[in-house]
């Protein structure tokens, strides 16, 4: 048995689907996208906001200056340990006269390439169907990217879109990186680098 006070709002509730309320705020509603859309070239956009989550950034003409700027970086940091495991990218570092580790537990950076690069949020996105894996990008202290301007694109929706493009099977693992790791669970300060790498490098290639 329904009770009295049940069934006066039983009552309102169908007087109200009879009689809707006109939505106050009509602009509100609707399919329209949250964010702007793209106001200038992709490599600009994802420069900035990679940028501004304190990402480093670098433009290269072609994979000569692009091997010139990693060998400065290295020297400069005294990096000895670096860790890779993408076949293609391995040897044309090795040929370049770059020297590897096979401990990545140990290693000072490590060197993966990337799915895509998401312009409007700063982010580079792997997945587990790469050689590197669920681990290289994470483990290491420091991680460089190397990605080409191809890879770019606007938003995460057109980036799924494209790993669903190329893959017969959705990757088991997507990451998107957006910067350093950062955390703000204790006392809520911000602390970057507890959970993965503490820098990340972009290379952007023509």
């Amino acid at each position: 048995m329904i009770s009295k006070s049940k069934e006066n709002i039983l009552k309102k509730i169908r007087q109200a689907l009879i009689n809707p309320v006109p939505v106050p705020f009509t602009h509100s509603e609707g399919n329209e996208s949250a964010f702007q859309p793209q106001q200038q070239e992709l490599e600009v956009e994802f420069a900035e906001n990679f940028s501004k989550l304190q990402g480093r950034f670098s433009y290269c003409l072609d994979e000569i200056e692009m091997m010139q700027q990693l060998q400065a970086l290295i020297a400069v940091r005294k990096w000895t340990k670096i860790y890779c495991r993408e076949e293609v990218l391995l040897q044309k570092l090795k040929a370049q006269g770059f020297s590897f580790t096979d401990d990545l537990k140990n290693c000072d950076a490590s060197i993966t390439t990337c799915e895509n690069l998401v312009a409007r949020t700063g982010t580079i996105v792997m997945t587990s169907a790469q050689q590197s894996g669920r681990t290289v990008s994470v483990y290491a202290p420091v991680h460089i990217c190397i990605a080409y301007t191809k890879q770019l694109v606007y938003d995460i929706k057109d980036a799924i879109t494209y790993i669903k493009d190329k893959h017969a099977q959705l990757p088991s693992l997507i990451t998107f990186a957006s910067g350093p790791s950062r955390t703000a669970d204790i006392e809520k300060t911000l602390v970057v680098g507890v959970h993965g790498p503490k820098e990340v490098f972009c290379f952007l290639l023509e």
